[in-house]
């Protein structure tokens, strides 16, 4: 299948990550649908596209829910019948306090949300690819570097990434009989409105404050094409695509 053929969903697609890596598989030609919770950063990132805007689909959603991953199915289906690629990309921390100090509704926002929303649109995904003919498809999950070694009062956010990578290998080895690949980009300092207080200076676990550089979003968005459109006899499992010379090998 070409690309021109081919469709992908991507959550968190308004901004950041999602958003670049949306318009980068629509500039290969894919159709893309886009989900996020903000309808007017999805019509952002649709007119951002220009012309290839044609082949997205912008479907308004809060996938830290059961009901509306649910929607965003419904809607999706409503749409395209076919589904070839799925980026679980949604995702938010918590406030960067001491462990004993969250709460437990920030504790549960992220788990809702990074965790249980990236299980819930994988299995709606496995639903449309083993069902489809050709039978198959790709799903991806941002990890994070934070699957690896965490950041100082993170525990939230760290504890969900390393649980994704769990994900991500379940979802491989169970989606075999079905031709189903799964995989994982971590990705460290990409530069996006996330990423800004890189510049500012955040907290290293020595207990100093530090400048930490940042790298092109695009590098990101190029290497999620290409696991894309990977055939599915061939699978990168775990990716890391990071800023360079940020102080992650080593880290702690």
């Amino acid at each position: 299948m070409t690309a021109k053929n081919k469709y992908a969903l991507i959550t968190g697609a308004g901004s950041g990550i999602g958003r670049y890596s949306a318009l980068a598989l629509l500039k290969d030609g894919w159709h893309v649908a886009l989900s996020g919770r903000r309808v007017d950063a999805l019509d952002e990132t649709v007119s951002m596209a220009g012309s290839d805007g044609a082949r997205a689909l912008p479907i308004a959603s809060d996938v830290s829910t059961p009901e509306g991953v649910d929607k965003l199915f419904a809607a999706y289906r409503a749409q395209w019948s076919r589904l070839d690629m799925l980026f679980n990309n949604a995702g938010s921390g918590a406030p960067p306090v001491p462990m004993e100090d969250l709460t437990v509704e920030q504790w549960q926002n992220v788990v809702n949300l990074n965790l249980s929303g990236s299980f819930y649109c994988t299995q709606h995904a496995i639903r449309i690819m083993k069902a489809q003919d050709p039978k198959g498809g790709r799903i991806i999950n941002n990890g994070s570097i934070s699957a690896h070694a965490p950041r100082p009062f993170s525990v939230a956010y760290t504890s969900t990434k390393h649980a994704i990578t769990g994900l991500t290998k379940s979802t491989a080895l169970d989606g075999r009989a079905n031709n189903i690949v799964a995989c994982q980009i971590d990705i460290g300092n990409a530069e996006t409105p996330m990423t800004q207080r890189m510049k500012k200076g955040v907290l290293q676990p020595t207990g100093q404050t530090m400048v930490e550089p940042v790298m092109d979003v695009q590098n990101v968005a190029d290497t999620i094409v290409l696991m894309s459109n990977m055939s599915l006899d061939a699978n990168v499992q775990t990716v890391t695509v990071m800023a360079s010379k940020m102080p992650f090998v080593g880290r702690g």
